[in-house]
């Protein structure tokens, strides 16, 4: 055997034993429910047993590993789709759809999502003076990289903590360093050098979606939002569509569909008092728009949930 074929053999038997030992912790942590939020704030794991149409979902600015199954996401007309052998970051919390491709209860998916420190990105590119990747020219807020060893152990040994939470307080800030720090050397570098730049349109389109955030139930006054984040109201709307796939009007109306619905799911309220609650001046176009989001109208999207327990989620 030519011995870079060989190299290659003992690094994908490697990174074959890291995803069996991965599996199986976070296979013995989810058993019986496909969301699992760990004692490590950061670090959330998951597990699907069978494939899914696509699910709305939030997704915040993660790492996402899969260690089992198949899975992608959907942002506007964009799939990203990522297995075993490709992790996912994302940059913004943007509205997305996601589907699970691959999944059975004898193997399920079974994955693990870590929230990025945008900050600590920075201060690592300074610190350690890493070189510049070059640029990166996608403007995305989705990217794909290759799965590695590198990455993969210091995610195995943050697992591992849960096993001792009296360590996590002290060891778990110096893992997720370690993970940043892997991902800064890793395929996607030119990409994280990005999202981590200051004074760019990214920062001041994640200022406008923390400003929709705060007051998603007022009316949107295009004008005053791009004031805020210093931008045109044209460059603002195109921006922020390029990195959402959504206009700021959309992305308030999304917002106000998801809160409605957690409030009627886990509150109790009912469709006409949740449309009120959100903004809402009509309970009829609330009806409309929650149906073309969620598949169903309100009342019978609630009752599916509650029979089947499905949220959204990303891993």
């Amino acid at each position: 055997m030519p011995m870079q074929s060989h190299a290659e053999y003992l690094r994908s038997q490697a990174l074959a034993v890291m995803r069996a030992e991965l599996s199986e912790v976070i296979d013995q942590r989810t058993i019986g429910q496909e969301r699992y939020v760990t004692a490590i704030k950061s670090l959330t794991l998951s597990r699907r047993e069978s494939v899914t149409e696509p699910c709305a979902c939030v997704v915040e600015p993660s790492l996402v590993v899969v260690v089992q199954g198949a899975k992608q996401l959907l942002v506007g007309d964009h799939a990203y789709a990522y297995d075993i052998d490709h992790f996912m970051i994302t940059s913004l919390d943007i509205p997305a759809s996601s589907q699970v491709l691959q999944a059975s209860p004898d193997k399920p998916l079974l994955g693990l999502v870590l929230k990025l420190d945008v900050g600590l990105i920075a201060e690592l590119i300074s610190q350690a003076r890493l070189p510049s990747p070059g640029k990166c020219t996608a403007e995305a807020s989705v990217g794909l990289g290759t799965i590695s060893l590198a990455l993969l152990e210091p995610c195995f040994r943050l697992l591992a903590l849960l096993n001792t939470p009296a360590d996590i307080p002290v060891l778990a800030p110096l893992i997720e360093r370690e993970i940043h720090y892997k991902l800064l050397k890793s395929d996607l570098a030119a990409r994280l050098w990005q999202i981590a730049a200051m004074g760019g349109q990214r920062q001041r389109i994640a200022r406008a979606i923390d400003l929709l955030k705060a007051n998603y139930a007022e009316p949107l006054h295009m004008a005053d939002l791009a004031a805020h984040v210093q931008m045109s109201t044209s460059s603002l709307h195109h921006y922020f569509r390029q990195l959402t796939a959504k206009s700021p009007l959309q992305y308030q109306k999304w917002l106000r569909l998801r809160e409605a619905r957690r409030l009627m799911l886990n509150e109790g309220m009912d469709a006409a008092g949740a449309a009120f609650r959100v903004g809402y001046e009509s309970p009829s176009q609330f009806s409309r728009e929650y149906g073309r989001l969620f598949g169903a109208p309100p009342k019978r999207d609630i009752e599916s949930l509650r029979q089947t327990g499905e949220v959204g989620t990303v891993a």
